[in-house]
């Protein structure tokens, strides 16, 4: 019953975030969170530097991932120095890969891709996590659940790119076609539910020139149904489905990574009729499908959500938690894309 409430509770938490978000963040005053000042010039004015909810969103999804990662692998009895190896792994080859493959494939320096790196961890991940067992498991005393660890992974990094669409939609990237260019019906489907982004500065008004127009809310849909699978996932993980939660949340996020690319008007590298990212998906889908067989089905016990949530009590873990959020923060959040002049003045009326 426990583990319900907490899939309840943690569901409305997250349907509310979301509904918020898709109704706010599309303005202009929800790209910039703060300038900070750098060098003045020759009229006395500042140059800033931008740091934008994007930053605030993305550096929040990580760590909420990661810290849903520790909730689901101490369920299931791995201990927390397990658990910060396992997020060390995956960490350190999906936040590269993120920037890497966006230049590869965008051509672009101040850019990032979640696909990418998703790519990037599925194919690296499971052979980091057997290296890391065979290794290190003997010299820490610790041995990651294989199966039980890949599905864990996978349902943060669906929670945490549900979320992390909230930053896509602040920023205005990611951005869904116009429904002036959709067929007759699909405008009928989405003239009540679609975006309307506003201010200069939004990729979408910059790039595509699409400011003040409807257009598909590509960022919304991913979100709610990246949201909605991870919590599907969980519900599996916590009865004991490893191998089950793994497959449903990879496939089903792949799946609509590769069928959303068609509703997308943004740059995806070298116009073709399929994208990058939806070849990366696809082959991601069939190397999925081709490891879960060998998978060892671990007979673990049914998770414990209330063992989970005990290590999130630990100072030095919360800390931690802390320390990654601002590292991400600072990764995503400094726009290089955007400039600020600032000036300052004495308000003499408070003299």
């Amino acid at each position: 019953m426990v583990n319900e409430i907490f899939l309840l509770t943690l569901a409305l938490l997250l349907t509310a975030l979301l509904i918020w978000g898709f109704r706010t963040l599309p303005t202009e005053s929800w790209q910039i969170a703060a300038s900070v000042p750098l060098a003045k010039d020759a009229t006395g004015h500042w140059h800033g530097l931008n740091l934008t909810y994007y930053g605030v969103f993305q550096a929040s999804a990580y760590t909420l991932a990661v810290a849903l990662l520790f909730v689901l692998m101490g369920a299931v009895g791995v201990p927390a120095g397990g658990t910060i190896v396992l997020a060390g792994v995956f960490l350190a080859v999906s936040v590269p890969a993120a920037t890497l493959v966006a230049r590869l494939v965008e051509r672009k320096r101040a850019t990032f891709t979640v696909g990418g790196a998703v790519f990037v961890a599925v194919l690296l991940g499971p052979w980091a996590l057997v290296a890391t067992n065979r290794l290190l498991g003997r010299e820490l005393g610790i041995e990651l659940p294989l199966a039980a660890a890949l599905a864990a992974t996978a349902i943060a990094y669906a929670l945490g790119e549900g979320v992390g669409r909230l930053a896509c939609v602040s920023f205005g990237c990611c951005y869904g076609k116009p429904l002036s260019r959709l067929s007759p019906r699909l405008r009928r489907l989405f003239a009540r539910y679609s975006f309307v982004f506003s201010g200069p500065t939004k990729k979408i008004a910059y790039e595509g020139g699409l400011e003040g127009e409807r257009v598909v809310p590509i960022q919304g849909m991913t979100a709610a149904l990246f949201v909605s699978v991870a919590l599907g996932g969980m519900a599996l993980f916590l009865h004991g489905h490893y191998r089950l939660a793994l497959g449903a949340t990879f496939l089903a996020t792949q799946a609509w990574r590769f069928l959303s690319e068609t509703l997308r008007a943004d740059y995806r590298g070298r116009a073709k009729k399929v994208s990058a990212y939806q070849v990366m998906a696809l082959v991601g889908m069939l190397y999925m499908l081709a490891l879960l067989p060998f998978l060892p089905a671990q007979d673990l016990s049914r998770a414990d959500i209330l063992a989970g949530l005990t290590p999130l009590w630990d100072p030095g873990l919360l800390l931690g938690l802390q320390g990654l959020w601002l590292a991400i923060f600072l990764h995503t959040g400094r726009s290089v894309v955007t400039g600020s002049i600032l000036s300052f003045h004495v308000r003499r009326e408070f003299v």
